[in-house]
């Protein structure tokens, strides 16, 4: 997983820690009932209801329950259906580096996996996600899919179960009834947060009544309404909303509709906001996902919303929750949920803004990416990083925009190849290409930025292994560069080309293209290409038969990336020298290159420099007679492979090394001993595998995967050992015989074992210490 249990996209923090949950013990329970009997469980209901928080609370309660790993990912962001695979994938922490459809790398990826999958707010997304789902379900048999959506996904399979409001208090209840409703209780909840002093009395009873009556027992609702109890009394507050709602009932029987209910809440704090509010209200929703101070003052300024006064506007939003305020190390950013973006979308279109401030939005893009190029190498490269990756749905936003027109597309373009490193660095091939392939059919055909997003797009490809694809963009942007005279895109298809030539083991063809691009890159001073180039360069030189000038250019490299404060390009230089003393020189200088770089892991988080820099160790370990710590290597490296979707042996230099690797590790252990430390190294997560290889800690993922038994699977792990069927576990222990065969599918897993029998023998021994 990319972040561990819980990886999140879309969210700063586990909702927990920014409201308590108030209510929805009775669905958490129904939910958790549905994902024993079932494979995909769908969270349907209007916009406002609690879907999220519900998903976030049922998957916390099934991890609690079952140790398995949870992976939450926001849909609400994203526009692109072609983007939601590698979207799961990314935040799975899978790579992106195969020419494999991302569908397949996903599934092999998760096929051993025991997983519950959060697929949150996918109604403009849902035949992808139907899709998606059933596509994982029917393949991964210990993968759970809990989505959210307004609608069911239709899958086969697929048990829904409707979110209702919170339950509201009844015409007449008393003031202690009242007080145990749930709709009752959050509203006092957000009141007493926004308003400390604020308290309830027994006189209070007939307009609390009233106001949750009102508001239909929706969450959001409930908390819009609650933060005027800062300005109203509890009375006040139930008249104004009588008020507001009688507009909805004037011409019809009975109540309004839930989502008409909302709509009004909506409206009626939009009517409380000022003039410049309702402005940055209604601008603000071009922004996807959240956005900063900066931002919000450039894009959203203008007319009655001068940007001196920018800060106050969102503080009042601030204060009426229309804007929700989510901290990052070193900053503050915004962001609002997404019913009240979408009103705020529909306010900017009935104004005919839409238009205007999607532009001011790419403009604002598009000049962040300008200055991430000029200062990519001359300030904090990871603190770019790191913003890039905050930005990342606005930058799809704004490359959305690029794609309506040809001089649109020309800034796009300009976009893609300032903000190249990014999806190299955040591995994001497929995506990358994506948006190469948008831009180029949408820009016209002299548009000057083109030979350079067309060699990115072949680098991207050839990464992934898509040869074909890489030889055709890598030919079209030579002939571009060649027609617009651009020597610097012509220097970047050297570079692509010998490096097709280095993983093709071309050694002689590798430098003398990458020295040949090195010259041009200086020439023109682009001096990131020249470092990128640099040890590539030295590797190949190397690895051609000059060791001494090899081992020369890739020193340099380390240092002028250290004197510049460069990270990125400084792990791939130690891997490359690494990689030479393992292949051709002295295997302690490659551990200690190789311990350098997964120090440097912690701080870029590059898994598949992680997985060459195992290998590497992996194959010294062998060369220096410790075949046991080799074959746990092995497993790790192959691990990560496994998950970045790519494998060493691409790279034809370590084929015949690692195959000779493999058969002194199986000799030296015999077979059975050989595979079950890889399985062990296989077995274990990205962190402790890191701390292996540095010798920080001893493997012990037997010992590890037996102390993850939950309470239930220990108790079915000892009725197996009495030798009780699944149908005869399920009828003592009066669950599902599905739910039983799911154990013991984990307690396998987690033991190591392949069979019954096995787990009965742990048992015994785990009651007879001796």
């Amino acid at each position: 997983m990319a972040d561990g249990v819980g990886s999140l996209a879309g969210w700063s923090a586990d909702p927990t820690e920014v409201t308590s949950y108030v209510g929805r013990d009775a669905e958490t329970g129904e939910a958790r009932r549905l994902l024993e009997a079932s494979s995909l469980v769908t969270l349907t209901g209007p916009g406002g209801v609690g879907k999220t928080r519900l998903a976030w609370r049922v998957a916390a309660a099934h991890r609690e329950a079952t140790a398995d790993e949870v992976a939450f990912v926001s849909l609400a962001e994203l526009r692109e259906p072609a983007l939601l695979v590698p979207t799961v994938a990314n935040v799975l922490g899978f790579g992106d580096r195969s020419a494999k459809p991302a569908i397949e790398v996903v599934v092999e990826a998760l096929q051993a996996s025991r997983l519950l999958l959060v697929l949150d707010n996918c109604e403009h997304l849902v035949d992808s996600c139907a899709w998606f789902a059933d596509t994982v379900v029917r393949a991964c048999p210990q993968v759970t899919v809990l989505a959210t959506s307004r609608q069911s996904l239709g899958v086969a399979g697929e048990r829904v179960l409707p979110v209702p409001p919170l339950a509201i208090p009844e015409q007449g209840d008393s003031f202690e009834r009242v007080m145990n409703d749930e709709s009752v209780r959050l509203f006092v909840d957000r009141a007493t947060a926004v308003a400390p002093s604020f308290r309830l009395t027994e006189e209070d009873t007939e307009p609390l009544i009233r106001l949750c009556r009102r508001l239909d027992g929706l969450p959001l609702a409930i908390e819009l309404a609650a933060v005027r109890a800062r300005a109203l009394s509890l009375r006040q507050l139930a008249d104004r909303l009588d008020r507001q709602f009688s507009v909805l009932t004037k011409d019809r029987r009975g109540r309004p509709e839930r989502h008409e209910t909302m709509r009004a809440l909506i409206d009626w704090s939009h009517d409380l906001c000022t003039g410049p509010e309702r402005l940055l209200w209604a601008r603000a929703s071009v922004f996807s996902g959240s956005f900063d101070l900066d931002a919000a003052e450039q894009v959203c300024s203008g007319g009655e919303l001068p940007r001196e006064r920018v800060l106050e506007v969102v503080d009042g939003l601030l204060d009426k929750s229309i804007l929700l305020r989510e901290e990052y190390p070193g900053g503050v950013r915004y962001r609002m949920l997404e019913s009240v973006r979408e009103y705020g979308v529909g306010r900017l279109s009935e104004t005919g803004g839409t238009a205007e401030f999607r532009k001011r939005h790419r403009d604002w893009f598009a000049e962040l990416a300008g200055r991430y190029a000029t200062e990519w190498l001359e300030t904090d490269q990871l603190g770019w990083i790191g913003r890039l990756r905050r930005e990342h749905a606005n930058l799809r936003v704004a490359l959305d925009y690029c794609a309506g027109a040809p001089g649109d597309a020309a800034v796009g373009l300009r976009m893609l190849r300032d903000v190249k490193e990014f999806w190299i660095v955040r591995g994001l091939n497929t995506e990358g290409r994506m948006w190469v392939r948008r831009l180029d059919e949408a820009a016209a055909p002299d548009a000057p930025e083109r030979a350079h997003v067309l060699w990115l797009s072949g680098f991207l490809a050839l990464v992934q292994g898509d040869l074909p694809a890489h030889r055709h963009m890598l030919d079209r942007a030579a002939a571009e560069a060649e027609t617009s005279g651009d020597e610097l895109a012509a220097a970047y298809v050297l570079h692509v080309r010998a490096y097709a030539a280095l993983i093709g083991n071309d050694m002689a063809e590798a430098s003398r293209l990458f020295g040949t691009a090195i010259d041009l890159f200086r020439a023109h001073g682009d001096e990131g290409a020249d470092l990128w180039a640099s040890y590539n360069h030295g590797l190949a030189v190397w690895l051609d038969g000059d060791m001494d000038r090899g081992r020369a250019v890739l020193a340099e490299a380390v240092q002028r990336c250290e004197r510049r404060g460069e990270v990125f390009w400084r792990g791939w230089a130690l891997w490359s020298r690494a990689a030479a003393e393992y292949l051709q020189g002295d295997l302690a200088v490659a551990e200690r290159c190789c311990e350098q770089v997964l120090r440097l892991h912690e701080r870029v988080d590059d898994r598949v420099v992680v997985g060459f820099t195992l290998t590497v160790l992996a194959g010294c370990a062998t060369r220096t007679g410790r075949p046991n710590r080799a074959a746990i290597l092995q497993g790790a490296a192959m691990d990560v492979w496994r998950t970045v979707g790519a494998w060493p042996t691409r790279y034809e230099a370590f084929t015949e090394p690692l195959l000779a690797d493999t058969d002194v590790v199986t000799t030296a252990l015999g077979w059975e001993v050989a595979v079950k430390e890889f399985a062990d190294g296989a077995a274990m997560p990205i962190a402790d595998a890191i701390a292996y290889a540095l010798e920080e800690r001893p493997p012990e993922p037997r010992k590890r995967a037996a102390q993850l038994l939950t309470k239930r699977e220990t108790e079915i792990a000892h009725v197996i050992a009495e030798g009780l069927t699944n149908q005869e576990i399920a009828d003592r222990l009066g669950i599902a015989r599905r739910t039983v065969d799911t154990h013991i599918d984990h307690i396998l897993t987690k033991l190591g074992y392949s069979n019954r029998v096995q787990v009965a023998t742990w048992v015994t021994r785990s009651a007879d210490p001796a």
